[in-house]
């Protein structure tokens, strides 16, 4: 039986894009099942009062994630594929850090596009028709990790983390020995945190 893996993101940050892309080199080296699930940074930081600059983003942001809430909502299947190609043309072609409501608007067009998701999903980006489904599907990452952190957040088993945080994509075995060694710390119903500074941002750029 293969493992279970949840792995709620948002695709606007660069450390869960990282994070999902050894995940999905993790699939060709072990016998997973990843379950992707929207969170939303815009959720987690709304009605805070942080950097002015740090916050249009947050505006930014907020449209992605209200189309992926819909498409899990009614089109499960396409959540995995939508977020690489998606996730590619922000991180991998380097379009990301954009400010303001509406900016990820093209981006989401075409990435639907790709697809063949029909453009009305686009319709939910600069609405709060599905903010309901967006927090709830937030405050699950929540419900299983805690307070106070970002994204990404991966249940391993029974256990659910903040992160993996990496910056670089391992493959391969590489891949396959860092799963191996985040199960068995999930295994451990007493460990909580193995944390250093980071010296480095994700280098996700064409991958």
């Amino acid at each position: 039986m293969s493992s279970q893996v949840t792995f709620w993101f948002d695709v606007s940050c660069p450390f869960a894009w990282a994070t999902s892309r050894w995940m999905k080199e993790v699939e060709k080296v072990r016998d997973i099942s990843v379950d992707f699930v929207p969170m939303s940074l815009s959720v987690l930081n709304d009605g805070r009062d942080l950097d002015p600059a740090y916050m249009e983003k947050m505006k930014a942001n907020w449209g992605p994630a209200r189309v992926f809430a819909k498409v899990k909502d009614e089109q499960p299947d396409k959540i995995d594929e939508l977020y690489t190609t998606m996730g590619t043309i922000i991180h991998g072609e380097g379009n990301g850090g954009k400010e303001g409501f509406g900016a990820y608007d093209d981006i989401i067009a075409t990435a639907l596009e790709k697809v063949g998701l029909d453009a009305s999903f686009a319709d939910v980006a600069n609405t709060e028709d599905v903010d309901d489904r967006l927090r709830a599907y937030h405050q699950g990452a929540m419900d299983a990790v805690g307070d106070e952190v970002g994204t990404p957040v991966v249940k391993l088993g029974d256990a659910a983390f903040f992160g993996p945080v990496i910056t670089r994509i391992p493959t391969g075995e590489e891949a396959g020995k860092l799963f191996d060694a985040s199960v068995t710390l999930a295994g451990f119903p007493y460990f909580y945190e193995l944390k250093r500074t980071r010296t480095e941002m994700p280098q996700v750029k064409n991958a």
